[in-house]
């Protein structure tokens, strides 16, 4: 199905890369993509995200003081586990199989910034990987400390980089 056809019929506006809509069939309905055809190589990407936390809970932080414990770690631990989740939470990903995935917390004045890069060799790339343990991270960070800090916000997450594929390297 075209971009036109789907507009024409769901008089929605979409933006797509190519004429194609990639996860709508001829009906106008989700689909999987088939990547059956597509060449294996070796696929990354990177997200970043922010936590925005009070000065007490930053300073609990740096002093090791949150009250249920390694925060930093829990959150580390959570990324690294959302982004093996992301097909059971994403409904159109694909289940591929993960080579590597960091998952880097640093506090700062503000609060926690958050850097994942997730890693395969498969046939689709690792964007939504990344962007899933990115939030995971955090939303486990804010566990960690919302007895400190209830007001604690997630902010600005998004795609830094991403490289393998067909279409190459990407930076924002």
């Amino acid at each position: 199905m075209t971009r036109a056809e789907y507009t024409a019929r769901s008089g929605s506006n979409v933006t797509i890369m190519g004429d194609e809509l990639t996860h709508v069939d001829g009906a106008g309905h989700a689909r999987m993509v088939d990547v059956s055809g597509k060449d294996v190589t070796a696929r990354a990407a990177c997200a970043t995200g922010r936590v925005r936390l009070s000065a007490r809970a930053v300073a609990a932080l740096r002093a090791g003081d949150v009250p249920k414990g390694d925060a930093l770690a829990v959150a580390r631990i959570a990324g690294i586990a959302g982004a093996k989740r992301t097909p059971d939470l994403i409904p159109l990903c694909h289940p591929i199989g993960l080579h590597g995935v960091t998952v880097d917390l640093s506090v700062t004045d503000e609060g926690v910034d958050i850097t994942a890069v997730a890693r395969t060799a498969d046939r689709t790339g690792v964007e939504m990987e990344a962007l899933t343990s990115v939030s995971v991270a955090a939303l486990a960070l804010i566990d960690m400390v919302k007895a400190i800090d209830p007001a604690a916000v997630i902010s600005d997450v998004r795609v830094e980089w991403k490289e393998g594929g067909k279409t190459g390297p990407w930076r924002r």
